[in-house]
């Protein structure tokens, strides 16, 4: 499958200001817009046809000596693994995509890649929960984390008593938070499994007297089909995958039984061998493939496009130097069309920037985290343990990018 993915977008505006800073008169400002590139887009996947349409570019120019389309650098494109680099202006790359739809056959593919990677898609589709409507790119949802375990890296056994696991889930609901994220199994690094029938026995309870005492949507961290049923029988309206349904197959399959939404997380390894040697040749492209064969798994079993969210899986699987290359460039995931969940709770990566404070004491650095997410536009939903206080970080930042953006956040 063709993939474009944006490696480098300036901002011409920025262009402008440097060029009248220089002193540069009208003329010559106009014809370095004209020349400078603006953008690189990496795509993959490029089949000999469509190499072949993108080598050919400069003989379909309508006016020689002038640019037309960005310009085109490949790899091998005589196997339908090849790669090339497009380098251009936005309004050359709006020509390129208008001309491979009118072309059409392979090129339909290309376009809708190139749009993607461009960010001219629309927002996904809303997402109903119960009562409760997710409208992607109105704001930043907040998934509050209530860990029913005795192991869990950042709260083991505090709410690990039922009733002390539902009113810390009330808790979360009145300090504002979008869904509750009940789980009964860590994963954290090193974890070993509980038995579906111990992780039922934690959840199920906890998921059974919150339904009944808040509106709030709630979300099941589980791997397990076996939970997952119990769960939405119970009232549960979304399944929290860290595995990207690759540990049972009837779980996709369960979800879309109950019409549920689900969120299928990227994973290398399992969260007991997780950490021991992450390693990946190209980071962003093998998450980006394990989270659309993933996606693909959900909408072979039935579940709508529409119901599925994806999350990058920060600390599972992943170096300190990993963890902050996907934050960097998480709005590259967007080419997948689907909204993003991420975590970065008190994680790991978090005690070692700020010098080894231990996962109690990583609040303000959780805060930072999910407030850059926002202003980058790379997270629809985060996952904290303090809601109260990522409400406050998540109005300033999304304040601030819908200012950037012209008053619309639409597009993220």
């Amino acid at each position: 499958m063709i993939r474009a993915r944006p490696i480098s977008v300036d901002h011409p505006e920025d262009l402008t200001l440097a060029f009248r800073r220089m002193g540069l008169p009208t003329p010559a400002r106009e014809y370095l817009l004209e020349k400078l590139p603006h953008g690189q887009w990496l795509l993959t996947g490029v089949s000999k046809e469509v190499g072949q349409f993108l080598h050919g570019l400069p003989e379909r120019s309508n006016a020689p000596g002038r640019e037309e389309f960005p310009s085109w650098v490949s790899g091998d494109v005589r196997t339908r693994a090849g790669a090339g680099l497009l380098s251009g202006r936005r309004e050359q790359l709006e020509r390129l995509i208008a001309l491979a739809r009118a072309e059409g056959g392979e090129l339909i593919a290309l376009a809708g890649a190139l749009e993607r990677a461009l960010g001219t898609h629309v927002a996904p589709t809303p997402l109903v929960l119960g009562e409760r409507t997710f409208e992607w790119g109105s704001r930043t949802y907040v998934m509050g984390v209530v860990n029913v375990t005795p192991d869990s890296f950042s709260d083991g056994g505090r709410y690990q008593d039922v009733d002390a696991a539902i009113a810390h889930g009330l808790a979360l609901a009145e300090a504002g938070a979008d869904l509750l994220d009940v789980g009964g199994e860590s994963t954290r690094p090193g974890s070993r499994a509980v038995s579906a029938e111990e992780e039922v026995a934690r959840v199920l309870p906890v998921i059974e007297g919150l339904r009944a005492r808040t509106a709030v949507p709630l979300s099941v961290d589980t791997t397990k089909s076996a939970v997952a049923r119990e769960a939405l029988q119970a009232g549960a309206h979304l399944i929290n995958d860290v595995t990207g349904f690759r540990t049972d197959l009837e779980l996709p399959r369960v979800v879309a039984e109950f019409g549920a939404a689900c969120c299928l997380m990227h994973i290398q390894g399992t969260p007991s061998t997780m950490q021991q040697a992450p390693a990946y040749e190209d980071l962003m492209d093998e998450v980006l493939t394990f989270l659309e064969d993933s996606s693909a798994m959900a909408a072979a079993a039935g579940v709508p496009r529409e119901r599925i969210l994806l999350d990058p899986g920060i600390g599972f699987g992943k170096t300190f130097d990993h963890n902050l290359y996907l934050l960097r460039r998480l709005e590259e995931l967007r080419v997948l069309g689907l909204p993003l969940l991420v975590g970065t709770s008190r994680k790991g990566f978090l005690g070692a920037l700020t010098g080894g404070k231990p996962a109690g004491e990583r609040l303000s650095a959780t805060l930072g985290s999910v407030a850059a997410m926002a202003v980058l536009g790379g997270a629809d939903v985060v996952r904290v343990h303090d809601v109260a206080e990522a409400r406050d970080a998540l109005v300033v930042a999304d304040a601030i990018r819908m200012a950037r953006d012209g008053g619309a956040l639409l597009g993220r």
